[in-house]
């Protein structure tokens, strides 16, 4: 498991919390790499079961016009590569648009479905409040795959009388642990996970989405340079390299049914 560095206000405490599956709901391809994949890669290297959803197929990405009638196809060979290089096979697809996805009952219907089937510890996804200092953070495909997860797991997810069809095919109601979260405002970030070892790892995965990078140097330095800056903020020894999350805990030693 990953070395997590956690301040007071976070509820996880990873020394003591079990995780066995966790399911990740972004909007884009290499959403959850820029985000969480060395948080990933340490969760995979100690047996955690990782599971990716990608929400749109990341069809108006991308940077140059030749690669627009293959994009699509494009973008999922990326995925699926960066998703090998740290430990994951288990991907799915929603196919909204990309830079159409809204939180509707439909595609809520399709996130309870799937942490039904999967029935993970964690599902981690993007923060649905905006981020005003670094806005890029803020896509509205970003907002909307958070804010249509959060309302799957609560309270669809747990509820048996919500999408009966669900539960007649077989997928009962689940209470799920906790809800983390990527790309979110400072002010909300309530845990760290030292990354160190898995710097590279995570790098390596972002390289293989190139469709997207037109300045891969570029961007590894300002990757590398948010690690270290999260490491300090969590305060970790100097140099130090950390992803930064939102911990909710959803169901818990404190919460009883309703409340």
């Amino acid at each position: 498991m990953p070395t997590d560095s956690t301040s007071a206000r976070s509820p996880f405490d990873a020394s003591s919390e079990r995780v066995e599956r966790v399911l990740c709901f972004t909007a884009h391809p290499d959403d959850i790499d820029f985000g969480a994949a060395g948080t990933i890669a340490a969760w995979t290297a100690a047996g955690v079961e990782v599971s990716y959803c990608i929400m749109t197929d990341g069809d108006a990405g991308g940077f140059d016009p030749a690669d627009r009638e293959r994009i699509t196809e494009l973008r999922v060979e990326e995925q699926r590569r960066a998703a090998a290089l740290v430990g994951v096979t288990d991907i799915h697809y929603l196919h909204e648009l990309d830079g159409y996805l809204e939180p509707t009952h439909g595609v809520i219907k399709q996130v309870v479905k799937l942490i039904r089937q999967i029935r993970p510890d964690i599902v981690l996804t993007m923060h649905p409040e905006r981020n005003w200092d670094r806005l890029q953070k803020s896509h509205p495909d970003h907002l909307a795959a958070g804010e249509a997860v959060t309302r799957a797991v609560y309270p669809a997810v747990e509820n048996p009388f919500a999408y009966p069809e669900l539960a007649a095919e077989g997928l009962a109601a689940y209470k799920l642990p906790w809800l983390w979260f990527i790309s979110s405002p400072d002010a909300r970030e309530n845990h760290f996970v030292d990354v160190s070892d898995q710097v590279e790892a995570k790098l390596d995965a972002i390289r293989v989405h190139a469709s997207q990078h037109p300045d891969i140097a570029g961007m590894e330095r300002v990757v590398r340079r948010m690690m270290l800056a999260n490491g300090e903020r969590a305060g970790l020894p100097a140099g130090t390299s950390a992803e930064a999350f939102h911990v909710v805990s959803v169901n818990g030693s404190s919460t009883i049914a309703g409340f």
